[in-house]
């Protein structure tokens, strides 16, 4: 299944740790991967045991020998940076600076995570609460490298981050700005309205995140298609080319020059083997260079 990947394309998918953190390179390695996203700890989890020393040596040194890179660590579900109940807020927050700890230990220089849903207490009182839980967790972490990503949403539920001006408030609030960043996830964003299916769709999306972000802030893409309707605000992903974004928006990005750069991760649904993902960056590679169709 070892496929034959064009370094020039920085285009991988979400890799298990399963059996230590350094099987994650293995199997990004195994299906053609050159860069690649993971958790560094049971994702189901509020703590995780430490990271051995005899684990990150191995890890750093897989990765020093592969063509893959940069690493995105993708945070716990559990985390909920701007949650009501002041246990799991506090939870969250120590959950978070966790991960930044073993990001910032295995020399990953992205952290990515959803800003977290308001519960009910409005989005302005969301948009507050997670730009503090980053200025408390940046202040103990003074000379980290590691980005903390913030991920665009599908605004399901009382989720926030679903509109590029709730990403910007937050980011307008943290005291550390140069340590954020913004992570799209092209199925969260078409369902949250932002249509990327069409060339007409695509330069708007992108012309409105770069007047309220700028173009140097976003870091990271995850490569979705989406399974339910434009601005559905449904979090669905589907097989690249198999949902409504299709192969004119995929193609439309993987041939962007001015992503060229930017990491694209596949968190479309897949098996132990992982042959989908092979599957799905076969396809987002035969768009390069090609017009889509």
């Amino acid at each position: 299944m070892t496929q034959s990947p064009n370094p020039s394309i920085l285009l991988g998918a979400h890799v298990s740790i399963a059996g230590g953190i350094h099987t994650a390179v293995e199997r990004a390695i195994q299906i053609g991967c050159t860069t690649m996203q993971m958790f560094v700890k049971n994702n189901t989890q509020w703590k995780g045991k430490p990271l051995a020393e005899s684990d990150v040596s191995t890890y750093k040194k897989l990765l020093s020998e592969s063509s893959i890179g940069p690493v995105v660590v993708h945070d716990t579900y559990l985390i909920n940076l701007c949650a009501t109940d002041k246990l799991i807020l506090k939870r969250s927050r120590a959950a978070l600076r966790d991960e930044l700890d073993r990001a910032e230990l295995l020399g990953v220089e992205y952290l990515n995570f959803h800003p977290g849903s308001h519960m009910g207490a409005g989005e302005l009182d969301g948009i507050r609460r997670v730009a503090e839980s980053l200025n408390i967790i940046h202040e103990q972490t003074p000379r980290y490298q590691v980005k903390s990503v913030l991920e665009a949403t599908a605004g399901q539920g009382t989720a926030i981050g679903y509109r590029f001006e709730q990403l910007r408030a937050i980011i307008d609030l943290v005291e550390q700005q140069h340590r954020v960043a913004v992570c799209i996830d092209t199925c969260h964003i078409f369902a949250a309205g932002y249509d990327m299916s069409t060339e007409v769709g695509y330069e708007r999306t992108f012309n409105e995140f770069d007047d309220l972000l700028g173009l140097n802030r976003l870091v990271a893409f995850h490569v979705n298609d989406s399974k339910r309707e434009l601005g559905s605000r449904v979090d669905r992903h589907e097989h690249i080319g198999k949902g409504r974004i299709g192969k004119v928006g995929f193609g439309l990005l993987m041939n962007d020059g001015r992503f060229r750069n930017i990491p694209k991760i596949l968190e479309t649904p897949k098996g132990k083997d992982m042959k989908e993902d092979v599957r799905n960056m076969r396809v987002l590679r035969s768009l390069v260079g090609t017009a889509a169709s």
